[in-house]
């Protein structure tokens, strides 16, 4: 019985990592379709909002727009929902290879209220996105005249009545689709009075070359161009050059005193055992001291190792092709999918090195570890989730994808997060401590100001930011616009300079840490490593007044609530590298001398 148990588990999460691949791959081919000419090629109205706002947006339909007769839903993924899409069938027909001239897809009497709305719409700079055969459009609903009136009083409002299709096909598939609105056909809605509205649409398709498999390259070319290659690239340079800079230190500075350490400590013992020890050879008996609040030090290592994890998972995927441009929800479906899987590792981690701790209460750090991560994200999630349905927006969940959610988290999330952590709790690993621990601490002595922890961290954190920071302004552009983000290459390249420039920065402040004789370095390398988070939080604050045009309480809670959440990440996992190097360098030059 025991074994088909073992046996189940098994077939459970290699049937989740099938179904994960599964669900890209049917994203991947959902459009690919052959029609004959007539056939009708699906279009969904996806969403509208303000251009500047990118998580303020709301349903095609929340707007007075013509509805068709029966408006249907689009069933849509679970990464879709959690992107704010919500398709429904739009009234336009593009059946395929048929061309329209004008026709009128309703003809409608806007009341005053309809036409107020329409007219703060505009104000607010709305866009609306479409789905035709998932290749995306855009356009705007109406526009405002500002020329030669300095009074906004004096601002004409227009709405776009007629939506003009240009439809590209290769035989008999969909390749490319755009909108554009004809700027004579305008409704003057500057006044709060009942207009009547014919709302109309023409199609003209073309025929065209380009293969169906590269339709999606013109979106991927906006992040490709010249211009944007150079500063990538400059960012690259400069992000190499730091870590060359960095290298070179440690290297030339402090390798050749730590070999004059050695050298002056093998002396020392060969001269007088009795004559006083100095320097990070004087706390030998210390460094080695388990630090203070271990459960939630382990937790922090176990939930950092698993959020570096998923960076990784990630970014194979995104290597691989699988986040191609606008293959929607695939990334918040990956995150969701592959953080409850890499649970385990959290409670591996966790648990292992907490009972190499000598830690009792295995089950209270487990706890402590799911909860160390997921707990501030989910009191961030559950206050955005209200304001977001306060707004009536697309950003709120419905309650069938919480429900989802809650069934992953209780059905994958916990039980690998407990079974990662009874196989650490038995793994028997012991701590490798080059040197005994000596009875009872000794006194720290007292250190200059710019050896504290506040200025330490500053110092950690500023020079793996210095290395990523440009890369950051497309990256926000990205995530907080409507930007396309697709050098995931360069991405990477960036990532790995940043872990090893965190690494190395760790290494350095725990020696000068060590040589001052202050031997709590555990939690001090976690901090100084994950400080580079607390950086790009404030690059939040410049990006978000200086950077962008994003407004209203809506958008300005989603925006610093969310990248709270992902800081803290960073946080959590650049503090466990940072840890893990430090322990590594300690662990070395305390097993090059002899310590009694």
């Amino acid at each position: 019985m025991v074994r088909k148990s073992s046996m189940g588990c098994g077939n459970y999460v290699v049937v989740l990592v099938l179904l994960f691949f599964g669900a890209m791959k049917v994203r991947s081919d959902s459009s690919d379709h052959k029609y004959k000419s007539g056939e009708e090629v699906p279009l969904y109205a996806n969403k509208v909002g303000p251009f500047h706002n990118p998580s303020e947006t709301y349903r095609y339909f929340d707007l007075p727009f013509c509805s068709p007769g029966h408006v249907k839903d689009k069933t849509e993924a679970l990464g879709e929902v959690l992107n704010g899409d919500r398709l429904v069938t739009a009234p336009y027909k593009l059946d395929f290879t048929n061309d329209r001239e004008t026709e009128v897809v309703c003809k409608k009497t806007l009341s005053k209220e309809e036409v107020a709305r329409f007219r703060d719409a505009v104000a607010k700079d709305y866009y609306f996105q479409m789905f035709y055969d998932d290749l995306p459009i855009w356009g705007f609903i109406g526009k405002v005249d500002k020329e030669g009136k300095a009074d906004p009083s004096e601002y004409k409002y227009y709405l776009f009545k007629h939506l003009h299709f240009d439809i590209h096909h290769n035989k008999d598939r969909v390749i490319e689709v755009n909108a554009r609105t004809d700027p004579n056909a305008l409704v003057d809605i500057t006044e709060d009075k009942e207009i009547d509205v014919d709302f109309m649409y023409s199609v003209k398709w073309k025929e065209t070359h380009i293969p169906f498999e590269k339709r999606m390259e013109k979106y991927s070319q906006t992040s490709a161009l010249p211009h944007h290659l150079e500063i990538h690239w400059f960012s690259i340079i400069n992000s190499c050059v730091t870590v060359l800079l960095l290298t070179g230190f440690l290297a030339t500075i402090l390798m050749r005193v730590l070999k004059n350490d050695f050298v002056k400590y093998a002396h020392d013992e060969e001269a007088a055992d009795d004559q006083e020890e100095t320097g990070w050879k004087y706390i030998h008996g210390d460094v080695f001291r388990y630090p203070k609040q271990k459960s939630l030090f382990a937790a922090a290592l176990g939930s950092g190792t698993q959020l570096f994890t998923l960076a990784i998972f990630i970014f194979i995927l995104a290597l691989v092709g699988v986040f191609y441009p606008y293959n929607r929800g695939a990334l918040f479906t990956a995150l969701v999918v592959i953080y409850a899987l890499t649970s385990g590792i959290a409670g591996y981690t966790a648990a292992s090195f907490y009972c190499q701790l000598e830690g009792k209460n295995w089950v209270r750090n487990l706890l402590l570890t799911g909860g160390l991560f997921c707990g501030p994200l989910l009191l961030t999630f559950c206050f955005l989730n209200s304001v977001a349905i306060g707004y009536h927006a697309t950003a709120a969940l419905p309650f069938g994808t919480i429900v989802v959610i809650f069934l992953i988290w209780a059905l994958v999330t916990s039980p690998l997060l407990v079974l990662g952590g009874i196989a650490g709790k038995n793994s028997k690993a012991e701590f490798q401590a080059p040197t005994r621990t000596t009875k009872y601490p000794r006194e720290i002595p007292q250190l200059p100001w710019y050896r504290g922890a506040l200025p330490q961290m500053a110092m950690a954190g500023f020079l793996p930011f210095s290395a990523i920071y440009i890369e950051l302004y497309y990256i926000f552009a990205s995530v907080w616009g409507h930007r396309i983000y697709t050098i995931y290459s360069i991405l990477f390249i960036v990532f790995i300079i940043l872990i090893i420039v965190t690494a190395f920065i760790t290494v350095a402040l725990t020696y000068f840490q060590l040589a001052a004789e202050d031997h709590e370095w555990w939690w001090r390398s976690f901090v100084c490593g994950g400080s580079t988070g607390l950086f790009i939080y404030g690059y939040c604050l410049y990006y978000y007044y200086a950077r962008s045009d994003m407004s209203g309480f809506m958008q300005t809670s989603f925006f610093f609530g969310y990248m709270a959440c992902i800081c803290y990440a960073f946080f959590l996992m650049l503090g466990t590298v940072g840890f893990r190097a430090a322990l590594f360098f300690v662990r070395h030059i305390y097993r090059s001398i002899k310590c009694e």
